[in-house]
């Protein structure tokens, strides 16, 4: 079984910065890529940032610049640095990753989302 454990929301004025950890556990061959997602209430769940397992980097155009996605392969984490924090990023954020237990199939799993909550 893999698990994933996401930490580090929370309440913060716009302006702020928060930083979000995830770190996968369980029975884990390899991990491709891995990403943060996020959804607001009333919204679809949309991508904020992804980071294969090479380092390559793709972020949604309302963070870039101010999010950073990074990852340590050796220890199956990966972070969303979040500066410049406006309201409109309030969400609950949640952790995805593709993740091979045994055998070459990668499934994708979710983290069970951290709420963060961007204040005027």
């Amino acid at each position: 079984q893999v698990q994933l454990v996401e930490s580090g929301g929370g309440l913060v004025q716009a302006g702020g910065s928060l930083r979000l950890s995830c770190a996968a556990s369980g029975i884990i061959r390899s991990i491709n890529d891995m990403g943060w997602y996020r959804q607001a209430p009333g919204s679809q769940r949309e991508l904020v940032a992804a980071i294969t397992r090479g380092g390559s980097t793709n972020y949604a155009d309302s963070v870039k610049g101010r999010f950073t996605i990074s990852r340590d392969n050796a220890k199956n984490t990966v972070d969303l640095q979040m500066n410049s924090l406006k309201c409109e990023d309030t969400a609950v954020y949640y952790c995805k990753a593709k993740i091979s237990s045994r055998g070459l199939t990668y499934n994708d799993y979710w983290g069970q989302g951290t709420q963060v909550t961007v204040s005027s």
